[in-house]
C-alpha cells in the first residue's frame, strides 16, 4: 500500500508526456511494420513503390529514397529494430551494472577486492572504440541481437561504478548492520535491504541504457560498422549519408530517423524527473509547492477577468 501511495503522489505533466512519447514509439514498433505490409502488400523494409527522392505527398507522406522506397515504411520498421536494441541492449548493460557494482561494494576481503579489481580494469577501457572494434569485426553476422549483446557487454563499467558507490554508502547503515547481527544471509540482505535503496538509481540507469544503446546504434550503423542487413534509424541514417540526402535537399530521408531519436531521448529524460521525484521527498515537496502556487495563480487570473 506504501509503495502504491508513492507512484500515485507524483502528478508531474513531464512524466505524462515522457510516458505517451515512448508508448507511441512503442505502438508504433509493434503495430507499424504489420500495418504497412498490410496496406501495401509488401515487406515495408523492402518497399519500392515510387520514383528516386520524391518529397512528401498524399502518395509517400514522408517522400521517398533514392531508390523509390518509401521513407515511412522504412521508419516504422526501423523504430522496432531500433527500440528492440536499446532495449536489450540497456537491460544487459543494467543487469551486468547492478550485480558486479552491488556485490563489489558489499562483499569484504578477496572477494570484493577481485571484482573490484575487474570494474576498475573495464572502466579504464576506451568504451567506443572497444565497440566499433567489435562491431566491425562481427559486422553482419546475427542481426540485431548482435549489435544489442555487443552494446550491453561494453557499456555496463560507468553503471557498475556509481552501483558500487552506493553500496559501499548503504554497507554500514544501521538497518543493515541491524540484519547483519540478527543472522540474515548476505543475498537476504542485498535483496531486501540494499536493492530497494537502490531502485531509483537503477531504473535511472536503466533509461540512460536504453538511449545511449540507440544512439550507440544510430552511431555504428552511421560511420558504417553496423549491420547493414537490417533497417533501423541507425541505417536509415547511414543510407541517407551516403546518397547525398543532405546535398540533395532530401531532409525528409534523414530528419524522421533523427527526430524519432531525439524523441527517444526526451521521453527517457521526461521519465526519469517522476523517478528523481519519487526517490527525493524535497523534490517532491517542490513539485506541490510548485503545483499550489500555479493553481493559485490560474484563480487569481480568473476572478480578474
Amino acid at each position: 500500500m506504501r509503495l502504491r501511495r508513492k507512484l500515485r503522489r507524483p502528478r508531474n505533466r513531464k512524466v505524462a508526456v515522457g510516458l505517451v512519447i515512448l508508448v507511441a514509439l512503442v505502438v508504433i514498433a509493434i503495430v507499424g511494420p504489420v500495418l504497412v505490409s498490410a496496406l501495401l502488400g509488401q515487406s515495408a523494409e523492402r518497399l519500392h513503390a515510387g520514383g528516386p527522392l520524391e518529397p512528401p505527398s498524399g502518395r509517400h507522406w514522408l517522400g521517398t529514397t533514392t531508390a523509390g522506397e518509401d521513407v515511412l515504411a522504412q521508419l516504422v520498421t526501423g523504430t522496432r529494430t531500433s527500440l528492440l536494441v536499446g532495449l536489450t541492449g540497456g537491460a544487459i548493460s543494467t543487469t551486468l551494472a547492478v550485480l558486479l557494482g552491488v556485490i563489489s561494494g558489499y562483499s569484504t576481503g578477496k572477494a570484493g577486492a577481485l571484482l573490484t579489481a575487474f570494474v576498475n580494469i573495464f572502466l579504464v577501457i576506451p568504451g567506443l572504440p572497444l565497440l566499433i572494434i567489435i562491431a566491425s569485426y562481427t559486422q553482419g553476422r546475427g542481426g540485431w541481437i548482435m549489435v544489442a549483446l555487443i552494446i550491453g557487454l561494453t557499456s555496463w563499467p560507468g553503471g557498475a561504478r556509481v552501483k558500487r558507490a552506493q553500496t559501499l554508502s548503504l554497507r554500514n547503515r544501521d538497518f543493515v548492520q541491524a540484519a547483519r547481527y540478527a543472522g540474515e544471509s548476505k543475498v537476504r540482505i542485498v535483496l531486501l535491504e540494499v536493492a530497494p535503496h537502490l531502485a531509483p538509481l537503477i531504473a535511472s540507469t536503466f533509461l540512460f541504457a536504453v538511449v545511449s544503446s540507440i544512439a550507440a546504434e544510430a552511431g555504428l550503423n552511421f560511420i558504417g560498422a553496423g549491420n547493414p542487413n537490417t533497417v533501423s534509424w541507425g541505417t536509415m541514417l547511414f543510407w541517407a549519408q551516403s546518397q547525398g540526402a543532405l546535398l540533395s535537399g532530401a531532409w525528409w530521408w534523414f530528419a524522421p530517423p533523427g527526430l524519432c531519436i531525439a524523441l527517444i531521448g526526451t521521453a527517457a529524460g521526461l521519465i526519469n524527473f517522476g523517478v528523481d521525484e519519487l526517490s527525493d521527498p524535497r523534490l517532491r515537496a517542490r513539485g506541490q509547492k510548485t503545483s499550489r502556487k500555479a493553481g493559485r495563480a490560474t484563480a487569481a487570473i480568473a476572478e480578474a477577468s
